[in-house]
C-alpha cells in the first residue's frame, strides 16, 4: 500500500487525479483534515510522511510546498509548470525518447508535461531526432483547447457565459498573444529546435479535447521529404507506444463531413497523431484530452511508473 498526498486537490487537475486514484488498488489517499487546511505545521508533517507527492499548485506554491520535503525517501510529481525544465527533475513524458520511460521510474522528482507541449513534442521529437525537421526550422504551432484547459476559474466563466448568453457564446478565443506563453521553455527544451516555435494558443466553446497542430513546408525540410517518410517516422518511433497511435496517412475515417473533431480522444489517456499533406505542405496533428494524457491521466501513468505499478493502471486508452 502506497501513501499518495495531492497537494492543491481542490483545483480541476487535483480534484481528476483524486477522482482516479481512489478506485485504484494499493493506494491510500491523504489529505488534510478541513480544519487544518491552513495549517502549514500539518501540511508539512504530510509532506515528509507520505510515499509520493503530487503537486497541483500554482508555480511558487509548488516549489514553496519542495522545500518542506525534508524525507529524502518522499517522490514528488508536479503538475505545475515550475520544475518541468529544470536539470535535477525527470520529464513526465515516457515516450518522449529513447531512455525517459526509465529515468521517470527512477526519479526522485517529476514534472508532469503541459497538455499543448505533450501534443507538440510527440508529433515534432521524431522528425528531429531523425534529422527531418531541421533544428533551425521556423515552428509554428496552431492550437485549440476544450476551456477546461484554463483551469477552474476559466471554466467557471465560460459556464456562467453559457448560462447568461445561450444565444451568444465564447466560441473561439486565442490568448497568449505577446508569444510569451508559459509552455514555450517547455516545448523548446525538449524539441532540440534552436529557436522557440511560434505559439499562439486558443480555447473554444466545448469543455475538454483538444488539437495540436504544426504545419510544415516540404521544402524546408531534409532533401527529398516527403509526406510518406513523415508518417512511416512517426508511425515507427511510436509503434510499441500503447497510448499513442499513428493514424493512416490522409485518413479520411478521422473526419466528420471533412472536419476534425477535438473531442475525439476524450476520457480516455490516448494520443491520435495524423499527417495530412499535399506536395509542398505537410500537416502534423496530434489529438488528445487535456484533462487526461494532458494532465491527470498523464499523472497517474506517471505515478504507475514511479511505484513500480503497471503503467496502464486506473487509465483508459479506448
Amino acid at each position: 500500500m502506497y501513501s499518495v498526498f495531492i497537494d492543491g486537490q481542490a483545483g480541476t487537475t487535483g480534484l481528476q487525479i483524486a477522482d482516479r486514484l481512489q478506485d485504484m488498488e494499493g493506494i491510500n489517499l491523504v489529505t488534510i483534515p478541513h480544519d487544518k487546511r491552513k495549517d502549514t505545521e500539518t501540511k508539512k508533517q504530510i509532506l515528509n510522511d507520505v510515499d509520493l507527492v503530487i503537486l497541483c499548485l500554482p508555480d511558487d506554491a509548488a516549489k514553496a510546498s519542495v522545500a518542506m520535503i525534508r524525507n529524502e525517501k518522499v517522490r514528488v510529481l508536479d503538475a505545475s509548470t515550475a520544475h518541468r525544465t529544470h536539470e535535477d527533475w525527470a520529464y513526465g513524458l515516457p515516450e518522449l525518447m529513447l531512455g525517459q520511460r526509465q529515468k521517470i521510474k527512477e526519479a526522485s522528482r517529476v514534472a508532469n508535461p503541459g497538455c499543448y507541449p505533450t501534443g507538440f513534442l510527440l508529433g515534432v521529437v521524431p522528425l528531429v531526432q531523425a534529422g527531418i525537421l531541421p533544428p533551425d526550422y521556423p515552428v509554428v504551432i496552431d492550437a485549440v483547447s476544450g476551456y477546461s484547459g484554463g483551469g477552474r476559474q476559466l471554466i467557471e466563466k465560460y459556464e456562467a457565459r453559457q448560462s447568461t448568453h445561450p444565444d451568444s457564446p465564447w466560441t473561439y478565443r486565442k490568448y497568449g498573444l505577446q508569444l510569451a506563453h508559459k509552455h514555450v521553455p517547455e516545448m523548446r527544451y525538449y524539441s532540440g529546435l534552436d529557436h522557440d516555435p511560434v505559439f499562439v494558443p486558443a480555447v473554444a466553446d466545448f469543455k475538454q479535447g483538444m488539437l495540436v497542430s504544426v504545419p510544415l513546408i516540404t521544402r524546408l525540410l531534409k532533401m527529398g521529404t516527403t509526406a510518406a517518410q513523415v508518417h512511416d517516422c512517426l508511425a515507427g518511433y511510436f509503434e510499441n507506444e500503447p497510448f499513442i497511435e499513428v493514424c493512416p496517412s490522409d485518413d479520411l475515417d478521422h473526419l466528420d463531413d471533412g472536419f476534425l473533431s477535438p473531442l475525439l480522444c476524450n476520457n480516455t489517456n490516448r494520443v491520435d497523431i495524423m499527417v495530412f499533406a499535399n506536395d509542398e505542405q505537410i500537416l502534423v496533428i496530434s489529438r488528445l484530452d487535456n484533462l487526461g494524457k494532458g494532465a491527470s491521466g498523464a499523472a497517474i501513468q506517471n505515478l504507475n511508473l514511479m511505484l513500480g505499478e503497471p503503467e496502464n493502471k486506473g487509465l483508459n486508452r479506448q
